[in-house]
């Protein structure tokens, strides 16, 4: 497992009802319900990895969260799972506030666009980066806004979402974040993770 499901899976209690969207091929869902013992259900765009997840044993549903998230009814889940993927959409504030008002709370990682070698790539080469959180280049990244952890924290803030934990991943080294160190966390840090609730 990676060390950012690792950290999710600390932040989630044993026989939660939770929603993994865009769980891809089911492993984190997997080793949830190995493990933590939750009811879990999944929704994912690419039906080759719901049918990997299918075949897992999951309770997986091919979709497009932008458009079938209104489909869930309100609080309909203790927690839901947004991995690295709320970039990808066009509309991540509309998104993040569904998935406020079928679950709980929210667990939302993010790639840090904030990261010191994101910025000294970009200032140096004077092209997009391409690094471990960011492996693609420019013309066939999945992601359509880019943010750092700063402006997670200030989208949060303009909506009125509470921040109830937030944690920074840098080279496998795990760390809170917290108003006192937003600004040097933004720029250490690889990914975010956000606990949120409404």
């Amino acid at each position: 497992m990676k060390i950012q499901d690792d950290v999710l899976a600390g932040l989630i209690d044993i026989n939660s009802k939770v929603l993994d969207v865009g769980c891809g091929d089911g492993n984190l869902l997997l080793y949830l319900k190995k493990n933590k013992r939750i009811d879990g259900r999944g929704l994912e765009i690419n039906q080759k990895n719901v049918q990997e997840c299918l075949a897992k044993g999951l309770a997986v549903v091919e979709g497009d969260a932008e458009k079938d998230l209104v489909n869930y009814p309100n609080q309909s889940f203790d927690i839901a799972i947004l991995n690295q993927a709320i970039q990808q959409f066009y509309e991540p504030r509309k998104v993040l506030n569904e998935l406020l008002r079928i679950a709980k709370q929210a667990i939302i990682t993010i790639p840090n666009f904030g990261y010191w070698k994101v910025r000294l790539n970009l200032l140096v080469t004077g092209t997009m980066p391409v690094t471990k959180t960011l492996p693609h280049s420019w013309y066939d990244t999945p992601n359509l806004h880019m943010s750092s952890i700063k402006d997670f924290y200030n989208l949060c803030s303009l909506d009125n979402i509470n921040v109830i934990k937030s944690i920074s991943i840098s080279s496998n080294k795990i760390s809170d974040i917290t108003s006192n160190n937003l600004e040097i966390k933004n720029l250490v840090s690889e990914l975010g993770v956000f606990v949120v609730s409404k």
